[in-house]
């Protein structure tokens, strides 16, 4: 595997394998643009690709990926290969290192101006449960959830970068054995980790993707923490589904890996039994799942170890689903897969799962105990996949911490 000048560790979770993109500033806070990360350096990747004579740097001389997003596959493919190249080639070594920058001299900021945001329900474990715990009198799985991948459109307005804080939200809850609803915050403050994926290349309203066209618009994917309410959830989601408990927040990572960069991660989905309509079954390679491993630690506790691997739907099948209406993409839209759980205890992706609604609580390092979040906790989810050659591709962190509900 091709190495780079910079003379990283081979096991580096950012080397030339991965090139993740993000958006960051340094002194000035509105002067955001496109940087790539290579091992603990961010590239300041439009200036140094005008510096070399590469005249769509301009395209990452921007407040957020999404005018690169709109250029397509053919430009995404040549653009990782000519930061590959301007990485390893010590021909190009003086017109490039005076524009890396120290990851710890930077700000990161959202990578994508969040245009419009699905979470899915994707994960057959993870739906089990909850189905269990909501429902313990009837069937844990809905009866479409394995003909198709459900979903809710929530709100992209709130979607954060890695390391803002997520206040405690305030709505009505109501236990089963309250009298009547109350208003206050949320009790049950959870986490659901999650794969985000980002989308580039617009689409005209009433056109839906084809199966087969999705990896046309799936650019990569950031880890992605959908916290939600589960008190305000569970009293509210009947008959239309979240609203309140999932709008308030939802945290996203601040590096964004290219699907290409994950080309060694992909393995066969899980069988799909029944079989999905045609809409659904795509031909080829456009089926897959993802060798993605994560940890979730509370206040440095890990508490989970989901892996993205045993996945029910692929990323193509709900972008085919969520389109098949005739709804439109925009360059910026975020879809997410809903969490990823496993079927032992620990590698349940939320605390709804890990504590079975509140009844188990988690034992922290410190000796204190969780049934939910408390204010002050820090949720931080690592994830990474396997890689060419041996190496690692590091999906970096998303990072959170509980303040006090302002109402």
């Amino acid at each position: 595997m091709t190495t780079s000048w910079l003379d990283l560790p081979t096991n580096h979770p950012f080397g030339l394998a991965t090139l993740p993109y993000g958006v960051f500033s340094t002194d000035d806070p509105d002067l955001r643009r496109v940087g790539v990360r290579i091992g603990d350096l961010v590239l300041d990747a439009g200036v140094a690709a005008e510096c070399v004579g590469m005249e769509s740097g301009i395209t990452w001389l921007q407040p957020s990926l999404n005018n690169f997003l709109a250029l397509g596959p053919p430009a995404w493919h040549a653009a990782r290969a000519w930061l590959a190249e301007a990485l390893s080639n010590p021909a190009l070594r003086d017109g490039i290192e005076p524009h890396l920058i120290p990851i710890t001299e930077v700000t990161l900021h959202l990578p994508i101006e969040v245009a419009d945001y699905v979470d899915f329900y994707a994960n057959e474990h993870h739906a089990t449960n909850i189905g269990k715990i909501f429902r313990p009198d009837a069937e844990a799985l809905t009866p479409n959830w394995k003909h198709l991948p459900i979903g809710y459109h929530g709100r992209s307005g709130t979607v954060v970068v890695s390391g803002t804080d997520m206040v405690r939200p305030m709505g009505q809850r109501k236990s089963p054995t309250d009298a009547a609803p109350s208003y206050g915050p949320s009790l049950k403050l959870d986490i659901e980790a999650e794969l985000g994926f980002v989308v580039g290349c617009s689409t005209e309203l009433g056109r839906p993707v084809g199966i087969d066209d999705a990896a046309g618009h799936l650019f990569g994917v950031a880890l992605f923490n959908d916290w939600s309410a589960r008190d305000i959830q569970v009293w509210e989601s009947v008959p239309l589904g979240p609203f309140l408990g999932k709008s308030f927040g939802s945290s996203l990572g601040a590096w964004v890996v290219p699907m290409e960069a994950l080309a060694t991660a992909r393995v066969p989905l899980p069988p799909q039994d029944p079989e999905p309509l045609p809409y659904l079954r795509g031909g080829g390679t456009s089926l897959f799942g993802l060798d993605i491993n994560l940890e979730v630690r509370i206040n440095g506790t890990l508490v989970s170890s989901p892996s993205y691997a045993g996945m029910y739907w692929s990323p193509a099948q709900m972008l085919a689903h969520l389109t098949v209406n005739g709804a439109s993409l925009r360059d910026g839209d975020l879809f997410a897969s809903g969490t990823i759980s496993g079927p032992e205890k620990h590698t349940r992706g939320s605390l709804m799962e890990l504590t079975w609604n509140g009844t188990e609580p988690l034992t922290l390092d410190d000796g204190s105990t969780r049934a939910f979040l408390e204010d002050g906790d820090t949720v931080t989810i690592t994830g990474w996949a396997p890689g060419p050659g041996g190496a690692r591709i590091g999906l970096g962190e998303v990072v959170g911490t509980v303040s006090p509900a302002l109402g």
